[in-house]
């Protein structure tokens, strides 16, 4: 459909080289001052380049991402707890990190980039390499933590709807998950060396994003321990668990002033039994 319209320049590569070196072909070829980077199998709202562009106008801001839904939600019980996951991604944690300008990761299905500073960064972003081998995952949050590295900072903006495919069944999604995961305790090291240039709020996140799952692998671990040991049920670890979901979800059920965040509960399930 575009392949002749000269405003777009495709380029095809010989192979399949991966996100990675992709985006450095296509950067290195582009010529505006701003790179919008979209997923596959996204689709962007009309007014998503504006939006993101009149962020991007202040010359400090090195990133912005827009909110990321589920387009196919209602395909299955799983992609509608995705989709709210993906709400409180965005609408909690990035915005949070956005009132101090540090967004931790701008997310590969809608990111918008300072081209300037993303010629600064290529050589870095394309040598990164991953117990001695090139890095082939965690592309996005790397980037962004390039940018923060950089002096820049990173945003979020709510009102750039970008949909998004999500994974159906639970196999895919927990590959998905393993993958994010790596990628978030590795580039937690590059994080730590930024942290004292950044708000205190952002330390206190970034150890409680890491500290929190091995803190809830050890109370899973230390229940499991009773419950063989001395043939009794770890009510305070159950009740805590519970307490804790009730109380989060509660939370964003009355923010987003929708009750089906109240179904998200559910996810605790999938978190403590499967993805830990």
């Amino acid at each position: 459909a575009f392949a002749g319209d000269p405003r777009f320049n495709f380029i095809l590569l010989d192979k399949n080289v991966g996100k990675r070196k992709a985006q450095i072909v296509a950067i290195r070829r582009s010529s505006g001052d701003l790179v919008l980077n979209v997923d596959s199998d996204t689709t962007l709202a009309s007014d998503v380049v504006t939006k993101l562009a009149l962020k991007m106008q202040d010359p400090a801001v090195g990133a912005a991402m827009g909110q990321l839904v589920a387009s196919n939600r209602s395909d299955t019980w799983l992609t509608q707890l995705i989709d709210m996951e993906y709400w409180l991604a965005c609408n909690e944690e990035r915005a949070a990190q956005a009132r101090f300008g540090a967004v931790m990761c701008c997310c590969g299905p809608c990111a918008m980039y300072r081209r300037s500073a993303l010629l600064l960064l290529l050589d870095q972003y394309e040598t990164q390499l991953f117990r001695g081998k090139p890095s082939d995952f965690g592309e996005d949050r790397h980037l962004t933590i390039l940018m923060l590295k950089a002096g820049l900072r990173t945003e979020y903006v709510p009102d750039a709807i970008a949909a998004t495919i999500v994974p159906d069944r639970l196999g895919p999604y927990l590959r998905q998950q393993l993958r994010w995961a790596r990628s978030t305790f590795r580039d937690t090291l590059l994080a730590l060396r930024l942290l004292p240039s950044l708000d205190r709020y952002l330390t206190l996140d970034v150890v409680g994003q890491n500290l929190g799952p091995l803190l809830l692998a050890l109370s899973v671990l230390a229940g499991l321990a009773q419950l063989a040991l001395t043939a009794t049920v770890p009510w305070s670890a159950v009740l805590m668990i519970a307490s804790m979901t009730i109380i989060r979800c509660s939370v964003a059920a009355f923010r987003a002033r929708q009750l089906r965040f109240l179904g998200f509960s559910l996810h605790t399930f999938i978190n403590v039994f499967l993805l830990l």
